[in-house]
């Protein structure tokens, strides 16, 4: 049977933007879509009114913009659906296969600490479902109510997860579970199943915290009548100590490592390595190879470590990598004009090998175009150096990087310092600080006037 292949990444606006880890699922349904002449969609779960957060679903598209992955039809709101959900439960409601309940929080509550107490597992009693027939299948007129799903006792749920295989459910562990809220909002798992079956999704590729809600969306499928997706759970991406990856030991949101200047390219690459492995064993590839190789199949179901490290060396080499005018534009555009194009091009040859993030250009360059402030090393001892130094500079006619070292050599000769002192005072002189690109090549760049300036400055 021919058809299209469609995924989608649903993300919740109730953040600051899109987790890092939303983003690599979101990554893996863009791939497998391209990879199969398909469509990717966005779908904004924004039904959970309490926790939005404002400014947060423009920040998440923003973010899958700047990483190159666009949707490929219009945006989705769950929000502007709300009568599709409440038709649907309604639906259910007469097949018997969902019932009304009016209980209060109150006992709610109660029903749960007496379960916790007698080291149960809270779950719903069906109270409401022990009610007349006239009544648990009839919207209340004067009581505020949820619908629930009507979970059957004790039968097995198995389905077929293309990355972990079978797996199986019994019922009795299942809770009858909201499906619309008092509010008239539905609740994640009756939205996630209409919302997948009416936009004809294909696949269901989500991370492996949401495997133990898939057998409630299986008799949501079935009680609808409807063909199953195909399920595809992804593992979690963990800290270095297997802990789930999380904003309390690590920066989350996908938008921050762009902001310390990680290029998209980097990252997608990384994320690609986060439990998959390329066929031929190589780490750096592109978008386009990472479609070409890309099987479910070959996802490995242990939670695969996020290592800020190697993401920092793997975006090195991409830096490494990067053409120059690209990389001038990546540079000048990150900095927001701060650096002119023209410095950002002559700086290039002297930091590209050196830096690994875009962020540490600023860490090199600051200094061209800000006078330092501060010295990292005590320049009061070498006074008499720097006065000889902007002696002799004074009357060198030819500023190049090859003049200028020499006639600093011959400077370092005649005041009987060693090269490596020498050197050092300039370089702190001119920068403030004790590590820069190429000293030479960067006094040609300052110019004349500004080198004699800064070294004045410093006595």
């Amino acid at each position: 049977m021919q058809y299209m292949v469609r995924t989608r990444i649903a993300p919740s606006p109730t953040g600051e933007d899109l987790h890092i880890g939303n983003l690599y699922t979101a990554y893996l349904n863009w791939v497998f879509a391209k990879k199969n002449s398909g469509k990717f969609i966005v779908r904004i779960e924004d039904t959970d009114r309490t926790r939005l957060v404002e400014g947060s679903e423009q920040k998440i598209l923003q973010t899958l913009s700047s990483f190159g992955l666009d949707p490929d039809e219009p945006i989705i709101h769950q929000s502007e659906r709300l009568e599709i959900y409440k038709k649907h439960a309604e639906d259910l409601v007469k097949k018997e296969a969902a019932y009304y309940c009016t209980c209060t929080k109150e006992r709610l509550d109660e029903l749960r600490r007496k379960q916790t107490a007698a080291k149960q597992v809270p779950k719903y009693d069906k109270h409401c479902l022990n009610k007349a027939p006239s009544t648990k299948y009839q919207a209340p007129s004067t009581e505020q109510y949820v619908i629930r799903l009507n979970v059957p006792k004790d039968r097995q749920v198995t389905f077929h997860d293309e990355i972990r295989g079978d797996i199986t459910f019994n019922t009795r562990d299942i809770d009858d579970q909201v499906l619309i809220k008092s509010d008239g909002y539905p609740t994640y798992h009756l939205a996630v199943v209409v919302d997948d079956y009416l936009m004809k999704i294909t696949h269901v590729i989500r991370a492996e915290e949401w495997i133990s809600s898939t057998p409630k969306h299986i008799l949501l499928y079935e009680s609808f009548g409807w063909e199953l997706p195909i399920f595809a759970h992804v593992p979690i991406l963990r800290n270095p100590d297997k802990s789930k990856l999380s904003k309390r030991k690590n920066p989350v949101w996908a938008s921050w490592y762009l902001e310390q200047g990680y290029l998209p390219d980097a990252i997608l690459n990384f994320l690609s390595l986060m439990g998959w492995s390329h066929p031929e064993g190589k780490e750096m590839f592109s978008k386009e190879e990472f479609i070409k190789e890309f099987t479910l199949e070959r996802v490995r179901t242990v939670g695969p470590v996020f290592d800020t490290q190697k993401l920092e060396w793997m975006n090195g080499e991409y830096i490494r990598k990067t053409q120059s005018s690209k990389l001038k534009m990546q540079i000048f555009q990150f900095y927001k004009g701060d650096y002119s194009k023209d410095l950002v091009a002559k700086m290039i040859p002297l930091i590209q090998e050196r830096i690994k993030t875009l962020k540490a250009y600023d860490d090199y360059c600051r200094f061209f175009i800000k006078l330092p402030k501060n010295y990292e090393t005590d320049l009061s001892n070498y006074r008499e150096i720097l006065k000889k130094t902007i002696e002799e500079l004074e009357k060198l006619g030819d500023w190049k990087a090859d003049k200028i070292g020499n006639a600093m050599q011959n400077i370092a000769k005649e005041m009987n310092t060693k090269n490596s002192e020498y050197f050092m005072t300039i370089r702190v002189a001119i920068s403030g600080k004790k590590i820069t690109p190429p000293l030479n090549e960067s006094m040609e760049i300052l110019g004349k006037e500004e080198c004699l300036k800064r070294i004045t400055l410093a006595i």
